[in-house]
């Protein structure tokens, strides 16, 4: 039986990829189709270079030829990631890298509560552990966590000079330089500022501070998509932005809007991936019993229909809130199932931050004209 190559096209355009609202052959992702006697060979070209997007598309060709073209078809996929260049803007600005760090990431979520602070620590923790230096900017200017969490609340960072100019040097604890607002408040004040003086604080913390040589600085941002988040991404080229939800829907409403935040287009940091926190509870009794007392899978699911990674899911354990409480993130605990999760979480950004500096140009600060809204943010 001799294949068409106009069934196989047919058949093609049954398939979505993930990300992208037409059919792979209406959107010109299906370069060439070649068939030699039972072979089939297709080409396809990607906007993305996300290793789960890839084999998803592969699958699902060879999956849709064998049902609806040839069952015993050899199916080749060769798949080509072409980012779409991007246009040339007259206000496009250059950011202002902070000398020594390579990698900023943000952590954010939409919503408050999910464990974002809890994620950021342990992260950093555990690249630590995998021999990265880093350091953590916490900007959460009305919530500040990291200090509790790292057991250097009560601590003061210290001026050093610096090339003839005094700079705050960061406070460290487990090999991880933090630098927070926290440090500046008494534990029973609150921070009552307008936008305009906690952005000034921030870029104090962010430029003002010794921060040495730096694999990652993680940037723990408060919840929603306000104006911290403006003025971080006005002072800093962010290298890419992991999302925090639990799987409960309303969470993630919010953790949508924040990939949001990220992609809109004159923003337009890259999404590393999505986190999931408090995915399932597993009683001390019953170690082979899972309660999925938020939802099953929720952010799973959002990051596959957003086209941004899954990076792994937290479990909801004990120790992790007891751990943030002592100041001992449960990441430090060796041989345990948290340390387990948060490795395989640790490795997936880090991965995701490898493919996104190969594949994509460096991000850029971006400059905000007025704060009527994001429409007045530009590149």
């Amino acid at each position: 039986m001799s294949i068409s190559k106009q069934d196989i096209l047919q058949a093609l355009e049954t398939i979505t990829i993930s990300g992208e609202g037409r059919n792979m052959v209406e959107s010109g992702a299906v370069q060439n189709v070649v068939t030699f006697a039972d072979e089939i060979i297709v080409d396809l070209k990607l906007s993305t270079p996300a290793l789960h997007i890839k084999k998803r598309a592969e699958a699902d060709i060879i999956k849709t030829i064998h049902e609806k073209v040839d069952a015993n078809a050899k199916v080749q996929v060769n798949i080509k990631v072409e980012a779409p260049a991007k246009p040339q803007n007259p206000n496009l600005i250059k950011g202002k890298p902070i000398p020594g760090i390579q990698n900023i990431v943000a952590v954010a979520s939409g919503k408050g509560g999910v464990g974002k602070s809890t994620v950021t620590a342990n992260l950093a923790v555990t690249l630590t552990k995998m021999g990265f230096k880093v350091g953590i900017l916490d900007a959460d200017i009305y919530g500040p966590s990291i200090p509790i969490m790292f057991d250097v609340a009560m601590e003061k960072p210290l001026s050093v000079n610096i090339g003839g100019k005094s700079k705050m040097k960061p406070v460290e604890n487990y090999g991880i330089k933090i630098l927070s607002i926290g440090f500046f408040t008494q534990p029973d004040q609150a921070v009552i500022w307008r936008g305009p003086m906690a952005s000034k604080a921030l870029n104090q913390l962010i430029f003002d501070a010794a921060w040495g040589e730096l694999d990652f600085m993680l940037i723990d941002l408060p919840p929603g998509t306000g104006d911290i988040h403006l003025s971080i991404m006005q002072s800093l080229p962010i290298t890419g932005a992991v999302v925090v939800s639990t799987p409960q829907n309303v969470a993630l409403a919010d953790a949508r809007k924040g990939v949001a935040m990220f992609r809109q287009e004159n923003i337009d940091v890259p999404v590393l991936g999505i986190i999931e926190n408090m995915s399932y509870f597993t009683p001390a009794e019953l170690p082979e019993n899972k309660y999925y007392i938020f939802g099953k899978e929720g952010a799973k699911h959002l990051a596959e229909d957003l086209g941004v990674p899954f990076l792994g899911e937290v479990p909801l354990v004990q120790s992790i809130r007891e751990a943030g409480d002592a100041g001992r993130p449960a990441a430090l605990q060796t041989a345990s199932a948290i340390e387990e999760a948060f490795e395989t979480i640790t490795k997936n950004v880090v991965e995701e931050t490898v493919r996104r500096n190969e594949n994509l140009p460096a991000t850029e600060a971006i400059k905000i004209t007025t704060m009527a809204g994001c429409s007045a943010v530009k590149k």
